[in-house]
């Protein structure tokens, strides 16, 4: 008997913009459903044509050519030349010339020769229960949210090659968080307001229910604007078909700002007291020490926007701020807050914003103000960009959501490439997002944040072992027989003994993981924690690990870093040390835990205190040559391993949609 085949959705560009071309744009405002969609005035029409700002003294009148014919070739678009070549032999940068973040590690490689990679090593490289598309290129900032009954991922995506262009909105649902089915292309870029790109936006979900996108269009002048979608059939709980709003671009820039530099809208929240909308996007300002900034607008139906007075926050010397985020956070209960909470006792905001200029995530903690449109950090010294990170490693252009069935507010961050663009164009893929995050207030220390993999993630565990009391002598690694070592989540805790800590008087003042020589450079109290993906004789190695060092003041502080110096023989990769402080309080225990998945490492810090994801290349630490050793490189203490924890993961089976998932879907949305 044969096997009946299952159909999936289609998944090419065509397919996709012919589906949205055939329904009108005609969505009414969204608070004013008896009223049709609001059309550009005349005095609007030509704010369009000529979007101008100052610069110093003279001032420049650029053109918005509208309703141009949109259609180059697709290998033009991914930035290849006409023999097929990427380019990486030349170094090419990709995205900064269209006004976004250098979305190319050409520049970090300074080899010019490559590694003979295998397809066996690339083939290995493909993670098993991280989110990732089929094939091409995946960036940040992805647009997550809830909408009745399934969890559903956007994202930023070349439908075309593996490096960064022809940005479209790829489209992923889940039940869960973790098991992805693949969707057609939500959002291609085929206006006049996003022929060179439908960049990063957010999901806004109203009271009735009803969902609305805001999201940066890139025009034919590669000028940032605003724009509006809504789904097509409010109905469909798989969102499958978007229309774009007649009224688009809704926010153009304003006098004084770049027009390059205006993109990234947020979640919009609720202000009661001004019966009104709110949504941030970020900017910079260099004529103010090369600031980096947030400006809030105000609506009341998500068409016509009203630029407030002054900015959300500002902090001289960060540069312009991508992808921010703005969200309330409970101080006195361990749920998450919906954006639209109102600030005041027990809630705090959290302001986090990717830094163009060097490409981390800084979020920092403090108080809003919205009769005044202000936020201000509880600590001037740990302000965004000069403060916390929510990730210390190769991590970027992060999003929250606020989901309503667990009452969680869950974070996604992207995963760049280190490699040369010519290896990802062989292997056919490049980035992909971390596991969803849980987010909370550390009522402990009442300074930080804690991330979390959500809950979900422990369904894929599945077989474990566990060790106690395992002594690691000072300069020694303690091999663990577990067998498969590259998907595994793993739970360990240290004991160093207080008398070594209290005469630890040689401990290095000043230390820092990310200019250190990493595990490899010995101290009185370490490194120690873990090898991941090494191989047998430790020719290559991921190191996560603890260092004990003096603070300038005589104390002892905790610094928590990934050594990615050996974790691979190949010479065309970045290789980093990454880390920082992580707070440790009186009686607590040195904790980790250890997400690894294939080429993936993950690492949360005394309950997610401190973050940090490796994106790793071995050569020889690969399928069942992959081992994991307990260790300890420290000069003057040895350190007992209390308790390991490790589970084999299951592979969380991301693949298309079929029919069949859509007939589950009817059943679970009549229950």
């Amino acid at each position: 008997m044969g096997k009946k085949s299952l159909k999936s959705w289609s998944f090419s560009s065509s397919s996709s913009t012919a589906s949205s071309s055939s329904i009108p744009c005609s969505y009414p405002p969204l608070l004013h459903p008896d009223h049709s969609a609001a059309t550009p005035s005349p005095k609007r029409k030509k704010c369009l044509q000529l979007l101008s700002f100052a610069a110093g003294s003279s001032v420049l009148i650029v053109c918005v050519v509208a309703l141009v014919s949109y259609g180059s070739n697709s290998a033009s678009r991914a930035g290849l030349d006409g023999n097929g070549d990427s380019g990486t032999r030349r170094g090419v940068s990709r995205g900064l010339a269209e006004g976004v973040s250098e979305k190319s590690s050409a520049a970090m490689l300074r080899s010019s020769s490559s590694y003979p990679w295998t397809n066996s090593m690339l083939l290995w490289q493909r993670t098993a229960f991280h989110f990732q598309p089929q094939k091409n290129w995946m960036n940040g900032q992805p647009c997550p949210t809830y909408y009745k009954g399934w969890y559903h991922l956007f994202y930023q995506y070349n439908p075309d090659s593996a490096v960064w262009g022809n940005i479209t909105w790829g489209h992923a649902v889940s039940r869960d968080l973790v098991h992805w089915l693949y969707l057609p292309l939500a959002l291609v870029p085929d206006r006049w307001y996003d022929a060179n790109g439908a960049w990063t936006g957010s999901a806004t979900t109203l009271p009735d229910g009803r969902l609305v996108m805001i999201y940066t269009g890139a025009t034919m002048e590669s000028v940032q604007v605003q724009n509006i979608a809504f789904p097509a059939d409010p109905d469909d709980p798989l969102l499958v078909h978007w229309v774009k709003s007649e009224s688009n671009p809704v926010m153009v820039p304003p006098p004084g700002i770049g027009l390059k530099d205006f993109r990234d809208p947020t979640t919009a929240w609720y202000v009661a007291a001004d019966s009104a909308w709110r949504v941030a996007i970020g900017s910079k300002n260099d004529s103010q020490h090369h600031a980096g900034m947030v400006l809030v607008y105000r609506t009341t139906d998500f068409v016509s926007y009203e630029l407030l007075q002054g900015v959300l926050h500002s902090v001289t010397g960060t540069g312009m701020w991508e992808c921010v985020d703005f969200y309330p956070v409970s101080t006195e209960s361990a749920v998450g807050l919906d954006t639209s909470a109102a600030s005041g006792p027990g809630v705090k905001h959290v302001l986090k914003a990717s830094m163009d200029d060097n490409r981390h995530d800084y979020y920092a903690i403090g108080t809003y103000a919205a009769v005044s449109n202000s936020w201000v950090p509880d600590d001037p010294d740990k302000d965004v960009g000069i403060g916390l990170r929510y990730d210390y490693g190769k991590y970027y252009a992060s999003k929250t959501f606020y989901d309503p069935v667990k009452e969680r507010r869950v974070l996604w961050g992207w995963i760049g490439e280190t490699d040369s663009e010519r290896t990802d164009l062989r292997k056919g893929w490049a980035s992909l997002q971390t596991v969803p995050r849980t987010v909370l207030f550390d009522q402990k220390t009442g300074s930080n944040l804690l991330q979390w993999p959500v809950e979900e993630v422990e369904s894929l565990r599945l077989s474990s072992q566990e060790f106690s009391n395992i002594s690691i002598t000072a300069g020694s690694v303690v091999p663990l027989d577990i067998g498969k070592a590259t998907q595994l989540d793993i739970v360990v805790e240290f004991s160093v003994d207080e008398a070594a800590l209290a005469g630890a008087i040689g401990a290095d003042v000043g230390y820092n993981c990310s200019t250190s020589r990493g595990a490899a450079q010995r101290g009185v109290i370490g490194p120690f924690g873990l090898l991941v993906l090494a191989d047998e004789d430790l020719s290559e190695q991921t190191a996560v690990y603890f260092y004990v060092a003096r603070a300038t003041d005589g104390s002892l502080s905790t610094h928590f870093c990934h050594d990615e110096l050996r974790s691979s023989e190949a010479n065309d990769v970045v290789k980093r040390v990454y880390g920082s402080l992580v707070p440790v309080l009186d009686g607590e225990t040195l904790s980790v835990r250890i997400l690894v998945d294939h080429s993936i490492v993950e690492s949360f810090a005394q309950g997610g205190r401190t973050c940090i994801t490796s994106r790793v290349y071995p050569t020889n630490a690969i399928f069942n040559r992959a081992r994991l050793f307990l260790l300890n490189n420290a000069t003057g203490v040895d350190v007992i391993a209390t308790s390991v924890k490790i589970w084999q993961m299951n592979s969380a089976f991301i693949r298309p949609f079929y029919e069949r998932d859509s007939a589950s879907s009817i059943r679970t949305s009549k229950n």
